[in-house]
C-alpha cells in the first residue's frame, strides 16, 4: 500500500508540472501503479471511495480530457515529446562575463534584463522550473575558440544521426540517467534542496558578478545583451536554483548547470530567447588504455591539487553532493575545469570540446598550470614567512639579551640611557650652566625618570630636555678680530663702499681693543628687499603647553652653532608687523637690547638665557618704520649704493667673467663697448645695486651664444655628471658685492686657437688640461666665430628698450620752473617744480598744488607760497603778484607718490621765479627744507641725489650749510664736475637761482 501510494503521488506531480504530457505517458505511469498496487488498497476504510481509487480517478480524469481533445483535434491524439530536450528548443540566454558555466557546478549571475527577471519569476511562482541558456560574452582574439566550438557543433550533429535516443551524459531533472554528468538520479526538488544546502560552495572560482561584457554601459535598459551574435555558440543548459531581486531592474540567479548546447538562431529580442541544439559528448571506448591512464592521471592531479589549497578541497567536496562519480570521464574533466582557474577563452574551449578524451587532455594540462600557480603561491608565502619570522627571532633575541645586559648590570632600559645621555651632554660645561638652567634640568631629568614611555607626557619632557642640554651654556668661541684679513675680504667681495668699509673696519678694531665685540647692534640700511616678521613665537617661542611646540628662533640659533656668542643676521627689520600674535618689536626690543638681554627668557624654555655676547647685526631699507626705542639702540651704518662708474668697474672685473662661466661665451668672442656699459647702467640698471645689470648682462651674453653656435662654434655634448661651469663660491651681494675666490679672470682668447686678419678665430682640440689655472673653465670647442661688438645702438637688439629715459624734460627751464632732487630706493631722482598763474584779479591771490603730493609735501608748499609774499615784498615792495593771481604748482610724474620737506626751496624758487618772469640759473638743481622765517634746514640722502643730478646732465648744485660735512665725506669721483653751492639762508639761494648776470651766463 505505501508502495502504490508513493506512485500514485508521483504521478499527480508529473501531471501538475508536465501538463503537456502526453496520454500516453500518463496512462502508462497510472497501468504501472495500478499494478504494483489493486484499486481495492484505496478502499473507504482506507480512506478511498467505494468503488474507485486515486489511480483510477487520475486516469478517468486524464483519459477524459484526451477522448474530448481527440474529438476537436484530429491530431491530439499524436505522441508529444516529453523528455527536457525536446521540449526546451527555445530557451533564454543569460550572458556569463568572466568564465563558463561547466555541468554539474553552481555559478551566481547577475542580470539586468528586467524582462527576463519577470520571465523566470513568473516560473518560479507557478511551481514549474526556470530553465536558460548560460553563454559566454564573445571575446576577442578568440578565434582558436570558433574553431573549437565548430569542430564541436559537427559531432554532436553526426551524435545526434548516430543513437538519437542517447543521452548517456548529461539528463534533466524530469528524466535522470546514471550516467548523467550534471545532477544526480534524484528528482528536481531534492536536487534544489541540496543545492540550497550547500549555497555557492560548489560554484566555479570567480563567478559572475555582472552578466554584461566589461565594455557595456551598465546603466543601459537591459544590460547591453541585444543579439545572440554577442555570445559564443556553445553554453550550458542550466537551471535557475533560486533567484534574489537585487532592485527593480536588477537580480542574481543562482544556475546549476546540467548539459551543453549550441544556440542556432535567435527566437526573441527582448528578453534574448534563442534557440538551442542540446548537444552530446561524442562515444568512445571506455576501457581504452589511454582512457584509463587519462582518467587515473585527472584523478592523480586533483589530489595533487588538494594537498595544494584547502579551497579546492571544499569545492570538490561540494561537487561530491551532486553525485560526481570519478569513474565517469566527461564528469571528471567538467568538475576538473571548474576547478581551474585557467583563462576565459581556454575554458571555453574545453566546454565546447565534445570528443570526452580530448576534453580530458586539455582539462589535465589545465589543472597542471593550477599545480604550478599553488607552488609558486606556496613558494613566495615560504619566502615572506621565513622573513617574518626571521625578524620576528632577531626581535625576541635582542629583547632576551637586553634583560641579560639589564640583569647583569652591563645595560640601562631606553628610558635610563635617555637620561644618562642628557646627564653626559651636560657634564663638559656643568659648571657654567646657571643654577635656575641646572636646577630645571635636575627636576625634569628626575620627572623623566618616573614617567611610562607610552605616556604624552613623556615626550613633551623628551623635547624639553632635549633643548635645555643642547644650548651651549656658557661655552664660547674664540672671536675672529684680524683687521688684515676683515680688510682682505671686503675689498675681494665687494667694490667701492669705502665709507661702509671704513665703518665696519672701525667696528673690529674697537672690538680687539676691548677684547670682545658684545653689546652693539649694527644695522646695514640700503635699498629695499623682501622678507617680515609679524610673529612674537618666531622670537620668543611657543609655550609648552602647546602641540608641537618649539624654541624661538634665537635659542635654535644657539643650538644649530654650538656657540654662546654668535653672530646674528636679522634681515629686514624695517618690515616688522602687529597682529593678533602679539608685537615683535617688544620681542625685538628685549633680544637686542644689551640692558636686557643679559637675561633673555623664551616662552619655550622658561629659563634665562645670557645672549649678551650675541653680536646681533640688522639690514632695513629705510628707518622710518623702525620703532624708535628700537632705533634708538642700534648703530646705522647707510649703503648709499654704486655711482656709475664704479658700476663700470664692477661689470668689467666680476659680472662679465661671471657671465661668461655661467654661458661658456669665449671671453673675445664679445665685446660691450664703454659707451654701451654706460647706457646699460643709465637707461637700462639704475638701482643702488647691480643685480639688475647683472640679469642684463647674462641676458646679452646668451643672446651672443645663440649667435655663435648659429655661426658654427660648438662645444661638447651635456653629461649629466658635468658640474656647473659657475663655481659655488661665487656670488652676488644684496647690494651690488660680486664674491670672486681667485680675482679678476684673465680676457684672452681659448688656447690652441687662432685669429685671422679679419677677426675670425678658429678653436681646434681645445681640451680641458691645456689651460687648467684658467677662469672659466676650458672646454672642448670647434668651429670658427667673429667677435661680436655691442654698441649703445645693439643694446636694443639684446635687451629691448630701455625702461628708463633722461630725467631732463626742460634743456632751458622757462619761468617758474626749477629743477629739484629727491631720494628714492633708486638711489635719487631729479623731479621739476612748475609754478603757473591760473587767474588775475583783485584779491584772487591763492595756491593750488597737483602731482599726488604727501601731506608733508603740500604743507611745505603752504609755507613757500606764505614765504614767496614776504620775500617778494622786500625785494619788490610794488609787486602785487600774489596778491592778484591765483597760482597752480605742479610736480610731473603724477603717477608717481611724493612726499618729504625737502622740496621748500625748489618750490619757493619756482613762485619767485614766475612772480619776477625770469628763468633761473641754467644747469642748476637745489634741495632743502625752508621755514617761515627763510632758514634752509639739512637734508637727507645727499650722495643719491648727487647722482641724479650728475645722470641730468646737472653741473651746479645748491645744498643745505648744514650738509657740507656730507658733502666732504663724498669721494672724489662723486664730487668731480660739479659746482656746489651751500646755502644757509634763503637769500643765499636767491642770489645763485635768479640775482645773476642773465648775459654772462
Amino acid at each position: 500500500m505505501h508502495t502504490s501510494s508513493m506512485h500514485c503521488r508521483r504521478l499527480a506531480a508529473a501531471m501538475w508540472r508536465w501538463p503537456q504530457a502526453s496520454l500516453g505517458t500518463v496512462q502508462a505511469a497510472s497501468n504501472a501503479a495500478s499494478h504494483r498496487a489493486p484499486l481495492r488498497c484505496f478502499s473507504q476504510e482506507n480512506g478511498g471511495s467505494d468503488d474507485s481509487s486515486l489511480a483510477s480517478r487520475i486516469w478517468r480524469s486524464v483519459a477524459g480530457q484526451g477522448v474530448e481533445a481527440a474529438q476537436n483535434d484530429p491530431a491530439a491524439g499524436a505522441l508529444v515529446p516529453s523528455t527536457p530536450e525536446q521540449r526546451n528548443r527555445e530557451v533564454f540566454a543569460v550572458a556569463l562575463q568572466r568564465r563558463p558555466l561547466f555541468p554539474g557546478s553552481l555559478q551566481p549571475v547577475t542580470v539586468h534584463d528586467p524582462k527576463l527577471i519577470d520571465e523566470i519569476l513568473e516560473l518560479k511562482r507557478s511551481g514549474a522550473q526556470a530553465y536558460v541558456g548560460a553563454f559566454m560574452w564573445k571575446l576577442k582574439g578568440e578565434e582558436g575558440m570558433s574553431a573549437a566550438e565548430s569542430a564541436g557543433s559537427e559531432s554532436s550533429s553526426s551524435s545526434a544521426a548516430s543513437d538519437p535516443s542517447s543521452d548517456s551524459s548529461h539528463a534533466s531533472h524530469q528524466q535522470p540517467s546514471s550516467t548523467s554528468s550534471a545532477v544526480p538520479a534524484a528528482d528536481a526538488d531534492s536536487a534544489s534542496s541540496d543545492a540550497s544546502s550547500s549555497g555557492a560552495a560548489g560554484s566555479s572560482p570567480g563567478a559572475d558578478t555582472a552578466a554584461r561584457p566589461s565594455g557595456q554601459n551598465s546603466d543601459s535598459e537591459f544590460g547591453g545583451l541585444t543579439s545572440d551574435q554577442q555570445l559564443c555558440e556553445v553554453g550550458t543548459f542550466a537551471q535557475v536554483h533560486t533567484i534574489v531581486p537585487i532592485d527593480p531592474r536588477r537580480a542574481q540567479l543562482l544556475l546549476l548547470g546540467h548539459r551543453r548546447l549550441k544556440r542556432t538562431k535567435q527566437v526573441q529580442k527582448r528578453p534574448l530567447k534563442v534557440a538551442v541544439e542540446h548537444l552530446k559528448d561524442l562515444p568512445y571506448n571506455t576501457n581504452d588504455d589511454i582512457v584509463k591512464a587519462t582518467n587515473m592521471e585527472l584523478v592523480a592531479t586533483l589530489k595533487d591539487l588538494l594537498a595544494q589549497h584547502p579551497i579546492y578541497r571544499e569545492q570538490l567536496q561540494s561537487s561530491f553532493q551532486f553525485g560526481s562519480d570519478f569513474q565517469d570521464l566527461s564528469r571528471l574533466s567538467d568538475m576538473a575545469a571548474a576547478l581551474t582557474s585557467a583563462q576565459e577563452t581556454d575554458l571555453q574551449n574545453v566546454l565546447a570540446e565534445l570528443s570526452i578524451p580530448d576534453r580530458a587532455n586539455a582539462v589535465l594540462l589545465l589543472l597542471k598550470k593550477e599545480i604550478e600557480l599553488c607552488k609558486l603561491q606556496a613558494d613566495i608565502g615560504k619566502r615572506v614567512e621565513e622573513k617574518i619570522s626571521k625578524d620576528q627571532r632577531r626581535y625576541l633575541l635582542m629583547e632576551q639579551l637586553k634583560s641579560i645586559k639589564k640583569e647583569l648590570g652591563m645595560e640601562r632600559d631606553d628610558k635610563s640611557a635617555m637620561v644618562q645621555k642628557f646627564a653626559d651632554r651636560i657634564e663638559p660645561h656643568k659648571d657654567r650652566i646657571p643654577e635656575e638652567a641646572r636646577r630645571v634640568i635636575e627636576e625634569e631629568m628626575a620627572k623623566l625618570s618616573g614617567l611610562e614611555s607610552a605616556s604624552s607626557e613623556f615626550n613633551v619632557t623628551r623635547n624639553y630636555l632635549d633643548w635645555l642640554t643642547a644650548i651651549p651654556w656658557g661655552h664660547y668661541t674664540q672671536e675672529r678680530l684680524d683687521i688684515q684679513h676683515a680688510q682682505k675680504v671686503l675689498d675681494q667681495d665687494h667694490y667701492g663702499l669705502e665709507d661702509v668699509k671704513d665703518r665696519i673696519l672701525e667696528f673690529i678694531a674697537v672690538g680687539r681693543l676691548r677684547g670682545s665685540t658684545h653689546g652693539k647692534i649694527l644695522c646695514l640700511v640700503g635699498p629695499p628687499g623682501v622678507g617680515g616678521l609679524s610673529d612674537v613665537a618666531e622670537i620668543k617661542g611657543h609655550r609648552r603647553t602647546y602641540v608641537g611646540a618649539m624654541p624661538g628662533k634665537m635659542v635654535q640659533c644657539l643650538k644649530s652653532t654650538g656657540t654662546g656668542n654668535p653672530m646674528v643676521l636679522i634681515d629686514e627689520i624695517d618690515k616688522l608687523g602687529r597682529g593678533y600674535q602679539g608685537d615683535p618689536a617688544s620681542a625685538l626690543l628685549e633680544l637686542l637690547d644689551p640692558e636686557q638681554n643679559s637675561g633673555f627668557l623664551d616662552h619655550y624654555l622658561d629659563v634665562p638665557v645670557d645672549l649678551s655676547k650675541v653680536l646681533f647685526m640688522c639690514t632695513a631699507n629705510v628707518l622710518d618704520t623702525i620703532p624708535g626705542p628700537l632705533r634708538d639702540r642700534m648703530e646705522v651704518i647707510r649703503i648709499s649704493g654704486y655711482i656709475a662708474d664704479e658700476k663700470v668697474a664692477i661689470a668689467r672685473r666680476y659680472l662679465e667673467p661671471q657671465c661668461q662661466k655661467l654661458t661658456g661665451v669665449p671671453s673675445d668672442g664679445i665685446s660691450i663697448t664703454d659707451d654701451a656699459m654706460y647706457t646699460l647702467i643709465t637707461e637700462y640698471a639704475r638701482e643702488a645695486g647691480v643685480r639688475s645689470l647683472k640679469q642684463l648682462l647674462e641676458k646679452t651674453y646668451r643672446k651672443v651664444a645663440l649667435k655663435l653656435v648659429r655661426g658654427g662654434l660648438s662645444g661638447p655634448t651635456p653629461r649629466n655628471d658635468q658640474a656647473d661651469p659657475a663655481q659655488p663660491g661665487d656670488s652676488v651681494s644684496e647690494h651690488g658685492g660680486v664674491g670672486l675666490g681667485d680675482g679678476d679672470a684673465p680676457s684672452q682668447p681659448p688656447p690652441d686657437s687662432t685669429t685671422s686678419e679679419n677677426g675670425v678665430t678658429s678653436v681646434q682640440n681645445q681640451s680641458p688640461d691645456s689651460h687648467a689655472a684658467q677662469s672659466p673653465p676650458a672646454v672642448t670647442l670647434t668651429g670658427e666665430y667673429t667677435k661680436i661688438v655691442i654698441s649703445p645702438d645693439d643694446l636694443k637688439d639684446y635687451v629691448g628698450p630701455p625702461p628708463f629715459t633722461s630725467d631732463r624734460i626742460y634743456q632751458t627751464t622757462p619761468p617758474g620752473v626749477v629743477m629739484g632732487l629727491a631720494w628714492t630706493s633708486m638711489g635719487g631722482n631729479s623731479l621739476y617744480v612748475e609754478a603757473a598763474g591760473v587767474e588775475k584779479g583783485e584779491g584772487k591771490g591763492s595756491l593750488r598744488t597737483t602731482g599726488q603730493l604727501g601731506d608733508v609735501m603740500k604743507e611745505s608748499a603752504s609755507i613757500a607760497h606764505t614765504f614767496s609774499r614776504a620775500f617778494l615784498e622786500r625785494k619788490q615792495p610794488g609787486n602785487d603778484f600774489f596778491q592778484t593771481n591765483a597760482i597752480h604748482v605742479h610736480v610731473p610724474a603724477g603717477s608717481t607718490p611724493k612726499d618729504g620737506p625737502s622740496a621748500g626751496c625748489a618750490i619757493i624758487t619756482a613762485l619767485l621765479s614766475l612772480a619776477l618772469n625770469k628763468p633761473v640759473k641754467p644747469d642748476l638743481a637745489m634741495t632743502g627744507e625752508v621755514t617761515l622765517t627763510g632758514r634752509v634746514l639739512p637734508i637727507g640722502g645727499l650722495k643719491e641725489k648727487t647722482l641724479a643730478a650728475r645722470r641730468s646732465g646737472v653741473t651746479t648744485l645748491l645744498f643745505p650749510q648744514g650738509n657740507k660735512k656730507d658733502w666732504d665725506e663724498l669721494a672724489d669721483d662723486v664730487r668731480k664736475g660739479f659746482e656746489v653751492h651751500f646755502a644757509d639762508t634763503f637769500e643765499d639761494v636767491y642770489r645763485v637761482a635768479l640775482d645773476y648776470d642773465a648775459n654772462a651766463v
